[in-house]
């Protein structure tokens, strides 16, 4: 097995500014004991002078406008759940480390991304999309990788004797042991991993509890770690708050940027598409609104989404002044892999796909449709609207493939009747009964036209003209 860990360091930060691009100095406070100290800031704030431990107040004295928000740890965990969600594009063996980091498994899905290489590349650049940064490590054991992460140790170790020799440098604050256990092996000199090692296993269980030795003998793969992964909710609906409000549906597109990564990580582990999306608008004091966004197929490509999802919103008013989004996946469907023509040419099925799609939100939902018969005799009843969806006719040379909106009187007498009658009487049951005669004619230009004799008026009638 290989796993592979992502310490998401400056996750209590980063649930603020995701959303929009902050540029002024910005600090996460938390109330530890009786003061409220920082627990992480931006560059514009560190360049002021804070950083993490110190106190709020001091803060705000060192840097003129600093915002200050207080640490919200609800939010921290449902973006922890967001990118496992999203991490589920990578693999289906995904674990939560909470507070801030996840698990996966790779080693069974190597093949599918191409080698290690190219998943770490692949993972370092979605996680700039959905506007985190994280340290990635991979091990052997799951816990190994955990702490080479949380150390900040960026490397691919494969073989046991190679990260044990790495590990053994590591301190033991990083270890998930309880203050005391660590308070006590510093005070006696035992301040790394290789430290705690060297001494007898049988003392060091009987002094600081069997828990310590377990999890050294987890993080050098001795013992198996049993880690429960990741189910995905049944359907996906993710929100994020906006540093600031935003009062045109434009500017909205740079935090949708970062929501349909994680549609496109739930989509791929559900082996699913989605053919409508919903992106609820909250205001204050007022109703929310809602942008509605269809596709002609499911689709699944986050890039396909965002490109459709920036053609609306820039033919969106807003009422008001947005403070947070919702992004809503309410039909998601079964989407069966295809293989890809080796050959295929740069303007394929799904480049017209998207043109249909962009056509619709220009021109309207109504403007742009494909057509579908129905059980009808009627010819004028015999089609209707489809959006998508396309049913093949049985061919009938004796029709044509243009209708007129109405049948034209028919007012030349000199054409020539090539082939009928074909007789229609339907319509009884709705009020729009017709009896008819119909037959193909060509008239004195060679035009040939479908013609039809109204049987109970006995007037003649143009219905239809062919290519």
């Amino acid at each position: 097995m290989l796993w592979l860990a992502l310490h998401f360091h400056s996750l209590p930060l980063e649930v603020f500014t995701r959303g929009a691009a902050v540029s002024g100095p910005l600090a996460v406070a938390e109330k530890l004991g009786g003061r409220t100290r920082v627990v992480a800031c931006n560059a514009a704030a560190e360049a002021c002078g804070v950083g993490a431990g110190m106190a709020a107040s001091a803060a705000q004295a060192l840097a003129d406008g600093l915002v200050v928000r207080q640490r919200d740890a609800l939010a921290e965990q449902a973006a922890l759940e967001g990118l496992a969600v999203w991490a589920g594009r990578f693999t289906s063996s995904v674990s939560m480390a909470p507070p801030a980091g996840l698990l996966l498994e790779v080693g069974t899905c190597l093949n599918l991304h191409r080698g290690l290489g190219n998943l770490l590349k692949m993972a370092r650049s979605g996680l700039e999309e959905v506007g985190y940064a994280a340290a990635m490590a991979c091990a052997p054991s799951s816990r190994g990788a955990w702490l080479l992460a949380r150390a900040g140790v960026e490397k691919a170790i494969h073989e046991p004797a190679r990260l044990e020799a790495i590990l053994v440098t590591l301190p033991v604050a990083l270890l998930d042991q309880p203050a005391g256990v660590v308070e006590g092996l510093d005070r006696i000199g035992a301040s790394s991993l290789g430290d705690c090692l060297r001494l007898p296993r049988a003392g060091l269980a009987r002094r600081f509890g069997q828990a310590l030795v377990d999890e050294l003998d987890r993080a050098l793969g001795r013992v198996p770690e049993a880690r429960a992964f990741f189910e995905p909710p049944a359907r996906f609906e993710r929100a994020l708050e906006l540093p600031a409000p935003v009062h045109v549906a434009e500017a909205l597109l740079f935090a949708v940027r970062r929501l349909l990564p994680e549609l496109e990580g739930f989509l791929t582990r559900r082996q699913a598409g989605v053919q409508e999306l919903e992106l609820v608008c909250r205001h204050e004091r007022r109703d929310a609104t809602v942008v509605k966004l269809g596709f002609v197929k499911p689709v699944r490509d986050a890039g396909r989404m965002q490109l459709l999802m920036h053609e609306t919103l820039g033919r969106t008013r807003l009422p008001a002044a947005v403070h947070t989004i919702v992004l809503r996946a309410p039909r998601v469907q079964p989407l069966a892999g295809a293989n890809a023509d080796l050959f295929r040419t740069q303007h394929g099925e799904a480049d017209g796909d998207l043109l249909l799609e962009r056509l619709r939100i220009r021109l309207g939902p109504d403007a742009v449709h494909g057509v579908e018969t129905a059980a009808d005799h009627r010819p004028e009843c015999a089609w209707r609207p489809a959006q998508g969806s396309k049913r093949a006719a049985a061919a009938n040379r004796h029709r044509p493939l243009w209708l007129l909106p109405d049948p034209l009187p028919c007012r030349d007498g000199r054409l020539k009747l090539q082939s009928g009658p074909e007789r229609i009487e339907s319509g009884w049951w709705d009020g729009g009964d017709v009896a008819r005669d119909y037959y193909v004619a060509e008239d004195g230009d060679g035009a040939r036209l479908w013609v039809y004799c109204d049987r109970v008026s006995g007037e003649w009638y143009v219905h239809g003209v062919f290519a």
